[in-house]
């Protein structure tokens, strides 16, 4: 895993989330409980990004969407449209392999109650503003967000009003020269368990994504 240079794995700036790390990791020792890099290929035509680590997933494992349920229709979607190299990922020393595709999320902290506050999204939109820029710059063409903060953590590091892009589940945004903004609802538990989100509406959108991609190569 490459681990882009603005990201820092040992980030403290937000005083609530490195407090509740530091219970999390005295509750749970094996845990990496620290903020998550992002994972997959650096030079991705697609970036998709989510909220956050999940207690008993991205905060167990230190890979996003790894280790709980959120993360199981993520990678077998990915896979099913060639940007994995495997259905499922597992822990962060896996084989699984991104291709095309790099995730990351807008907060790299576990915070509490799968809840950052406004302040904490702002505090660390830094990196996501990084990671945009060094997207743009390799050449990447779809920003996949999976739910609304998600939604909203792009438009704020590509310096854009909330209500000039409002989300809505499979819109589709054009955000910058080449560059297009695709909506999902999350991949967590309740969307996919109360099938406000099921596999074909998300596989739709993802659809979409590999469609436009084949048609401006």
């Amino acid at each position: 895993m490459t681990v882009l240079s603005s990201f820092r794995p040992d980030c403290r700036d937000c005083p609530r989330l490195a407090q509740y790390l530091d219970k999390v990791k005295a509750d749970y020792p094996d845990y990496h409980a620290r903020p998550v890099a992002p994972f997959g290929d650096t030079s991705a035509g697609l970036l998709v990004v989510g909220l956050a680590p999940g207690l008993h997933g991205a905060n167990r494992t230190g890979r996003p969407f790894t280790g709980d349920y959120a993360g199981i229709l993520l990678y077998r979607t990915l896979h099913k449209f060639g940007f994995a190299s495997h259905h499922e990922s597992l822990a962060a020393d896996d084989t699984l392999r991104l291709t095309g595709c790099r995730i990351t999320n807008a907060v790299k902290c576990l915070p509490p109650a799968n809840k950052p506050q406004p302040a904490e999204i702002r505090q660390c939109n830094v990196f996501l503003t990084s990671e945009l820029g060094q997207f743009a710059q390799n050449g990447g063409r779809a920003l996949l967000v999976l739910g609304t903060v998600a939604h909203q953590a792009v438009l704020m590091a590509l310096g854009y009003r909330n209500r000039d892009f409002p989300f809505s589940h499979g819109a589709v945004h054009h955000v910058a020269e080449g560059v297009r903004l695709y909506d999902s609802y999350h991949c967590s538990r309740y969307n996919t368990q109360t099938r406000r989100l099921t596999e074909t509406m998300f596989e739709q959108v993802v659809s979409r994504i590999c469609q436009d991609m084949a048609a401006t190569r």
